[in-house]
């Protein structure tokens, strides 16, 4: 009886020592990092989680953006990082294109991270100037089929997103454009706002102002469903490609080996953060929507993208890097 007490005394004693370890995380600052340039919708919203996240863990969030080889600089940071949860990364949509687009890695895209939570989703938009011919996409189908030279439509880059996302299209509709690709989004902008290109596609924050002020026109949504953004803009499933539903992300991730406890503090947090009306509107100004998920959700997205993509590519052709 003597032994059992003493026993049980052991556990009590081996709990009370444990539980102020996961209780201390974190004791230091912590550091997102991102694979994009500063100032725009990435980097946006690192600093709005990061300043939740600072309230509500008592350490300062900072944003550390590592742009370079479309978020693969940040990605290799990350997946070399110590798996002690104070270097975590906002990844993206932007990540499994840029994975799928190259023959080789010096790290395993998938296995060699930790995968926290989504934060948010938005749809990628179609778009042209508001004197263009083309006002919907069946109108872009037609025109692309009739013309005598292709479309040309703008993209932040070749391998980008909405690189391979046109080429998605194209090969559903089985039309002919021409990638012009661009050193990052505002380029392209101002090529299309000069009217020297048709088309681009990107998400609805850089086009907001333009929509707005009726220099620019909105031809379709890429989600499966209208946006909450531009409900007025029809989704290409609604013009004969009912399966089409491509939406871009961002989720936090770490690196691989992260331990349970701090995944789950993270994921908790993140959800409780993304559960705010004023977060849920901040990043509906932003384009986007407000979207917790569990850390095995955002792994499984980021794998069956790497695999979409990589089949995108093959059959559009698209030399890899």
């Amino acid at each position: 009886m003597i032994h059992l007490n003493r026993r049980a005394a052991l556990a009590g004693l081996t709990g009370f020592v444990a539980a102020p370890a996961l209780a201390a995380f974190p004791e230091r600052p912590i550091t997102i990092t991102h694979g994009l340039a500063p100032g725009g919708g990435l980097d946006t919203t690192a600093r709005v989680l990061a300043e939740h996240l600072t309230r509500r863990l008592g350490q300062q969030v900072l944003v550390e953006p590592m742009p370079g080889a479309a978020t693969l600089v940040a990605a290799r940071h990350i997946s070399r990082s110590a798996p002690d949860g104070y270097t975590i990364c906002l990844s993206s949509a932007s990540y499994p294109t840029a994975a799928a687009l190259r023959r080789s890695l010096d790290f395993r895209p998938v296995d060699d991270f930790s995968t926290i939570s989504l934060v948010t989703q938005y749809p990628y938009v179609i778009a042209t100037y508001r004197e263009h011919p083309v006002s919907s996409l069946q109108g872009l189908i037609s025109a692309a089929r009739s013309a005598s030279q292709p479309l040309l439509y703008g993209t932040p880059g070749t391998g980008s997103s909405a690189h391979l996302l046109m080429a998605l299209l194209a090969g559903q509709a089985n039309i002919k454009l021409q990638h012009v690709p661009f050193r990052g989004g505002a380029q392209a902008l101002t090529e299309l706002l000069a009217k020297r290109i048709d088309l681009m596609i990107d998400p609805p924050l850089l086009f907001s102002e333009h929509f707005a002020n009726g220099t620019l026109r909105a031809v379709a949504v890429t989600s499966k469903e209208r946006s909450s953004v531009l409900p007025d803009t029809p989704a290409i499933s609604e013009a004969g490609f009912a399966d089409f539903d491509v939406r871009g992300w961002m989720g936090l991730v770490g690196p691989g080996g992260l331990p349970d406890d701090i995944v789950r503090r993270f994921n908790s947090e993140v959800a409780a953060i993304l559960a705010d009306p004023a977060v849920i509107e901040r990043f509906r100004a932003l384009g986007s929507q407000a979207r917790a998920s569990t850390p095995d959700e955002l792994r499984t997205r980021i794998a069956e993208e790497i695999a979409k993509w990589t089949a995108v590519i093959t059959e559009a052709g698209i030399e890899r890097q």
